[in-house]
């Protein structure tokens, strides 16, 4: 974006000023490039780790019916973005395949510099959900669940976009066909943020509820196909109006840098399992996906270009 349209939006729209001023905040404390005061997600105890995008520690413990060992842990990240520089960055991960629906570790692959046995990139054409322009959890489940078998010796992670939006058999069109926006979050988030989009908040938490509902509802599915120590958890939570800090905005969305309690604070449910004899081998050939693919599946999960 030109600097002088970020100026005429600023001028229009002081919150997004403000905003800038608490991820300044953030940066100064000495959380720049993530959360330094999150965990290290490979240092915790797991086979498999089970990812719930944008989920919040607070809605997880009210709606999750899975049965486990629930604890709060702080995430590295208040974005996707965020959460992988700060687990996966410069390291050699060659005991661990990595299934996700989000194409942002693909799109930052070369930044992150991270090489993992293989990445399963459901997003693809085969994975792609054109009507809710998004992936469905379920498909993330049948990949997951092909993983396992075709890698029974690797620690297995299982990224869901749900409850992030797009909202699922929802009927809504202000969540669908996102564009580029400046922040590190969407233009969705950011027309509520500024009043140029009126929508009642309790329909959004039902709709955000509603997310994470069939998200757990195919986790349970998948949990019951998997065999080792499982970890369900999120890469960061959500603002649904909450006051942000230092200067107590209502924010809303998963901006990058800003590190509140409703962004960082998430789930950590330890859903037992026997450990799994784990091997670490050589990465496995990995396809190179297209940038318009990339791009275009980033535009409509609202995700900066």
């Amino acid at each position: 974006m030109r600097p002088d349209t970020k100026i005429k939006r600023a001028i229009a729209s002081p919150v997004l000023v403000a905003r800038k001023i608490n991820k300044l905040y953030f940066a100064a404390v000495g959380q720049n490039d993530f959360n330094t005061n999150g965990v290290d997600i490979f240092e915790k105890e797991w086979d498999n780790l089970i990812i719930l995008d944008a989920c919040r520690y607070d809605l997880f413990k009210q709606q999750t019916h899975i049965s486990g060992n629930l604890e709060k842990e702080i995430s590295r990240g208040s974005s996707t973005t965020e959460f992988l520089a700060g687990n996966f960055a410069g390291r050699r991960l060659h005991d661990v395949v990595y299934v996700t629906a989000n194409p942002q570790f693909h799109r930052h692959q070369d930044t992150i510099n991270c090489e993992l046995h293989n990445v399963i990139n459901v997003w693809k054409d085969s994975g792609w959900d054109s009507e809710n322009e998004t992936v469905l959890p379920e498909t993330v489940t049948d990949q997951a669940v092909e993983a396992a078998n075709e890698y029974s010796n690797k620690r297995l992670i299982i990224h869901y976009i749900q409850p992030h939006y797009p909202f699922l058999d929802s009927g809504t069109s202000f969540d669908k066909g996102q564009l580029d926006d400046p922040d590190d979050d969407s233009a969705f988030w950011r027309r509520i943020m500024t009043g140029e989009l009126s929508v009642d908040i309790d329909h959004l938490w039902n709709l955000y509820e509603s997310n994470l509902n069939k998200a757990l509802d195919s986790t349970s599915n998948l949990l019951q196909e998997l065999e080792g120590k499982t970890v369900i958890t999120s890469d960061h939570g959500n603002m649904m109006g909450d006051r942000s800090f230092p200067i107590p905005i209502r924010e809303w969305g998963h901006p990058r840098g800003v590190h509140t309690p409703e962004l960082v604070e998430v789930p950590w449910l330890d859903c037992g399992g026997k450990r799994r004899e784990i091997v670490a081998e050589p990465p496995a050939g990995q396809t190179q996906e297209s940038i318009d693919s990339v791009n275009d599946r980033l535009r409509n999960l609202g995700y900066v270009q």
